[in-house]
């Protein structure tokens, strides 16, 4: 059986997303309630060329890291619920890997500058790749949504439960 340490990963950044969101505290938790934040993204000078086609899509998803999370835990209270749940029915940031993933809608991109909206991304987070949103591939119908089907807290504004001020694991 393989092991973690059998396995070595490098990641390196390609850009840095701004945002007006220097603090988790008050973000948005998800992209759906960030409406109207915008934010840039700024792609590193090797990767720019990369952006050759990207313009002619509404929604791009960004990957990045959680560079203001706290250490990973196994068992989270979810920032909707007051349960406590298993990190990865979660999407909390204090994972093993603090990767996000977001879902944004691309205004436009200038200079290697892509200009973003509905951004819940806290400013200053590493960029690890771009991917353009595809409604036939990442349109999903689904009848069951684990326990957010059942919460009754909708709190869609973060606090600071999962976050330091200082970077963490990055």
């Amino acid at each position: 059986m393989t092991t973690a340490n059998d396995m070595s990963i490098k990641i390196s950044p390609i850009g840095v997303i701004h945002s007006s969101l220097t603090e988790p505290d008050g973000a948005p938790i998800q992209p759906v309630f960030a409406k109207g934040n915008e934010g840039v993204v700024e792609v590193f000078d090797p990767y720019r060329q990369a952006l050759k086609d990207l313009e002619g899509f509404e929604r791009i998803w960004l990957l990045y890291w959680f560079h203001k999370a706290k250490k990973s835990k196994l068992l989270v209270t979810p920032y909707m619920d007051t349960t406590e749940r298993g990190l990865f029915a979660t999407r909390a940031p204090c994972r093993p890997n603090p990767i996000g993933l977001s879902t944004v809608r691309l205004l436009r991109i200038e200079n290697g500058q892509i200009y973003i909206a509905d951004v819940d991304i806290l400013d200053g987070s590493p960029l690890l790749d771009i991917k353009p949103y595809v409604s036939q591939f990442d349109c999903y119908a689904v009848k069951r949504n684990g326990w957010v089907d059942q919460v009754l807290d909708k709190r869609w504004i973060a606090n600071g439960r999962f976050h330091n001020s200082d970077k963490i694991g990055g």
